[in-house]
């Protein structure tokens, strides 16, 4: 039986044939000669914080009748993130910061009268941010408000807990007692039979019960790792997804785990977590794993215990990097004023609409939007 205190992941094959707790150990020791210059560890430890200023610019590019514009602005206050200010300048003839009635997703909203020819708004937001890992070695019980737990193990829209979903979770984590064997089971088995798609549009959609009823576990971390918070609500474990943006390179070597600050469009991440009555609120990331097997070189790593991916996969098991901002963790978003009826099944992308529709928020070059962030001196 593992160590509850030092969770380590492997992949179900080499579980399958009786490979020890401490197999990736040699793994993380060296790297062989094909890949002398690949990262040698994926470890982060909490560290001082960091400070950004993201700015986000919206410019309608066919303005007709009413414009309007919702960005996302950061709502997450943690042991991880701060968020500092947040401004906004441009023509519009109204703009407030307002939330979600449901869920509390906070958001600029913007809106431009039809009289104004070219429409722009721009949101400035500064956070800090600094890594995050949970410490294993410690555990003793975590108290958290009812409410958020019921919340994080509630069904979505696309994310339902029932029929397929709870067969798979079940399957998965046939063996496992504890929420943390539930968690590390199910961690695998979404990287052993899921895999990233860089076809897909922007982070993908989260549909996980057309994901598990069809067999194509392809997607991006919106998908993935939704696929993973749904397996886990559905057996009683509460998790969430975290939905923001990347805003640096990565400081341990890994192209994907990182951005270009000066340019993000496309830069937005989903990442998730989970609730453990030891430890609380654990940071969880899968899907960057397979984004790793799938994009960090260009031949297809499929093997988690491969030395690139192992210090990725044991190291996004309870960790995260502080180069990313926290927008929020909502589903079923509603904008609010929007004249387009529905929700959106997150908010993670600049979204805007007038008399001619709803604007493609996965097209920033034809929609006009950039992101880009610096940082701040401490």
């Amino acid at each position: 039986m593992k160590n509850p205190t030092r969770p380590t992941i492997h992949r179900r094959r080499l579980l399958q044939q009786g490979a020890a707790a401490g197999l990736l150990a040699p793994l993380l020791g060296a790297l062989p000669a094909r890949a002398q210059d690949a990262p040698r560890r994926f470890a982060p430890q909490r560290a001082d914080w960091r400070s950004f200023e993201v700015s986000t610019t919206v410019t309608v590019a066919d303005p007709q009748g009413t414009s309007r514009v919702w960005i996302p602005a950061p709502s997450v206050e943690t042991d991880y993130q701060r968020s500092v200010d947040s401004s906004w300048s441009g023509n519009a003839t109204q703009a407030a910061m307002v939330s979600d009635p449901a869920r509390g997703v906070r958001m600029l909203y913007a809106e431009f009268a039809p009289s104004v020819s070219a429409p722009t708004i721009t949101l400035v937001s500064q956070v800090r941010t600094r890594n995050r890992a949970v410490d294993w070695s410690h555990s003793e019980p975590v108290r958290e408000d009812p409410a958020t737990l019921r919340a994080a193990l509630a069904p979505a829209e696309l994310i339902p807990l029932d029929g397929i979903v709870r067969k798979t979770a079940t399957e998965a984590t046939r063996g496992a007692h504890t929420d943390l064997e539930k968690v590390q089971a199910l961690y695998r088995w979404v990287v052993a039979n899921a895999h990233r798609e860089p076809k897909v549009r922007g982070c993908g959609t989260g549909d996980i019960k057309a994901m598990l009823e069809t067999g194509d576990l392809s997607g991006k971390c919106a998908d993935l790792n939704a696929l993973f918070v749904g397996l886990c609500r559905a057996v009683g474990v509460p998790a969430r997804d975290i939905y923001g943006v990347r805003l640096a390179p990565s400081a341990f070597g890994y192209r994907e785990l990182g951005a270009n600050p000066a340019n993000l469009k496309g830069a937005q991440h989903c990442r998730a977590e989970v609730f453990l009555k030891a430890h609380g609120w654990v940071a969880m990331d899968p899907a960057d794993v397979l984004k790793v097997m799938r994009q960090e070189t260009p031949d297809w790593i499929k093997d988690p215990a491969h030395p690139l991916i192992a210090p990725v996969m044991q190291g996004l098991f309870g960790a995260w990097e502080g180069n990313w901002l926290a927008y929020n963790t909502g589903h079923d978003v509603t904008l609010p004023h929007a004249a387009a009826k529905g929700t959106l099944p997150f908010l993670m992308y600049p979204n805007g609409e007038n008399s001619s529709g709803r604007f493609d928020e996965l097209a920033p070059d034809a929609f006009r939007y950039t992101i880009s962030a610096r940082e701040l001196k401490a």
